[in-house]
């Protein structure tokens, strides 16, 4: 299959399951994500403020920020993400494509090395970690500069394939949670 047809294929799957079940999902997801060693151990966290299609990390970014951790959420500016501070969800705006972007301060790139673990959304994942995205290569600019962070992958089960084409350029992740 290509890029296109998996992507096709993975929008189908998740018309076919209800809120309710996606979002039990999410919580089982999160739960593991909770209860390992490098969440439990982590100070900074890149995370990502979900759309409604995919795993639902909004209990992550609100744990993480009454723990005290330092969470950064991506703000989409022309063809790059930029990382910011997340400061409450009251400092929540609409930004590109509709996903909810933190107003916080800039985390500037020559800080990215005190990033812990990225916890990053995709259409699909293999048992690699190679990951596919929307196909607009925001993360695929992004994860090349997130040289000494744990990078994680979530999904839902039916996003996790048997094999996700990549291109000797991706980046994979070290752990899938589904």
């Amino acid at each position: 299959m290509t890029k296109q047809d998996l992507r096709r294929f993975i929008r189908a799957q998740k018309k076919e399951h209800a809120a309710a079940q996606l979002a039990a999902m999410s919580e089982e997801i999160t739960n593991r994500v909770f209860a390992s060693a490098w969440w439990q151990e982590a100070s900074t966290l890149l995370l990502y403020y979900p759309l409604s299609d995919e795993v639902d990390v909004r209990p992550l970014i609100r744990e993480a920020f009454e723990e005290g951790k330092r969470v950064l959420l991506p703000v989409v500016k022309g063809e790059e993400l930029e990382l910011h501070l997340y400061e409450g969800e009251s400092s929540l705006r609409k930004g590109a494509f509709g996903i909810m972007e933190p107003q916080g301060p800039l985390f500037a790139p020559e800080h990215y090395d005190e990033i812990d673990v990225a916890i990053i959304p995709g259409m699909a994942f293999d048992g690699a970690g190679h990951r596919l995205g929307r196909g607009k290569g925001f993360y695929d600019r992004l994860l090349p500069k997130l040289e000494s962070a744990k990078l994680v992958g979530v999904c839902w089960p039916f996003q996790l394939l048997d094999e996700v084409p990549s291109e000797p350029h991706d980046i994979s992740v070290e752990e899938v949670i589904s």
